[in-house]
């Protein structure tokens, strides 16, 4: 089996995949401290729980937007899995889809595996709107492939510094509030969260369509995407499994030149 590692700014996803179908996944808190060892504890739990051992784990693929995260993933892969992981890099990307921004090595590892992703699975124009640590949203063309895009402060880093820059505004839930207009301190937050953020999204859609010339394929990923999604018409899908589909796609790439 291949196991699938997405190092996100916020959260790891470990998947453990099969063909091109992801059979389990789970995630952790990212934390740049945390060993190989204290990984393999925690991992090795949850696969007796679904009935696989590390021995089943015959390769690793790898994308990592946090490079000090790296060394002790890679630890564990080589000690407890005996695994050498393929990373994801530029070079990995561009056999499937051509990177057209000013440094394309300097273009997130997930922003990449998703246009990857986005072209293998639905073949189209498209917009990825990702509500993530960031929320960014990358366009995709037929001509430029992966050509840049937009990167905005994520829901909870908003929220976050809302309420620690205002002393009397408590922490509130990410969700719709019963009206727009809040009549009380709790849903005029969240108002202004979940509308405040489906106005920028659909906002930023809008621009970038006027920009491309047409209203492209959008498509919705990340943590909160099943939240915003479904109150922003533009977007037409939400895959959460996104990443991990661009994933699978380059390690069979990749092992086919081996």
């Amino acid at each position: 089996m291949l196991l699938a590692i997405d190092v996100g700014n916020t959260n790891t996803v470990f998947a453990l995949c099969e063909g091109n179908a992801v059979k389990h996944s789970w995630r952790c808190q990212t934390n740049a401290m945390r060993t190989g060892d204290e990984y393999a504890s925690w991992l090795s739990i949850l696969f007796q729980i679904e009935d696989y051992k590390f021995s089943d784990v015959k390769d690793i693929v790898m994308s990592s937007v946090v490079p000090d995260a790296n060394f002790n993933l890679k630890r564990l892969a080589k000690k407890y899995l005996h695994c050498d992981p393929i990373m994801v890099t530029i070079e990995t990307v561009l056999p499937h889809i051509k990177v057209n921004i000013d440094n394309p090595q300097t273009a997130g590892a997930d922003l990449l595996v998703n246009a990857v992703a986005c072209d293998q699975h639905y073949n189209s124009e498209a917009i990825l709107v990702d509500f993530g640590t960031a929320t960014t949203l990358s366009v995709l063309t037929k001509s430029e492939g992966y050509s840049g895009g937009i990167i905005a402060p994520g829901v909870n880093l908003s929220l976050e510094a809302l309420v620690s820059a205002a002393a009397k505004l408590p922490k509130v839930s990410i969700q719709k509030p019963p009206f727009v207009r809040g009549a009380n301190t709790i849903h005029a937050m969240q108002s202004g969260i979940f509308w405040g953020y489906i106005s920028m999204v659909e906002g930023l859609i809008q621009r970038l369509s006027e920009e491309i010339g047409h209203k492209p394929f959008v498509i919705a990923t990340g943590g909160l995407a099943s939240v915003f999604a479904p109150h922003i018409e533009a977007i037409k899908i939400v895959d959460v499994d996104l990443t991990l589909k661009g994933l699978i796609k380059i390690y069979t790439s990749e092992k086919e030149k081996l």
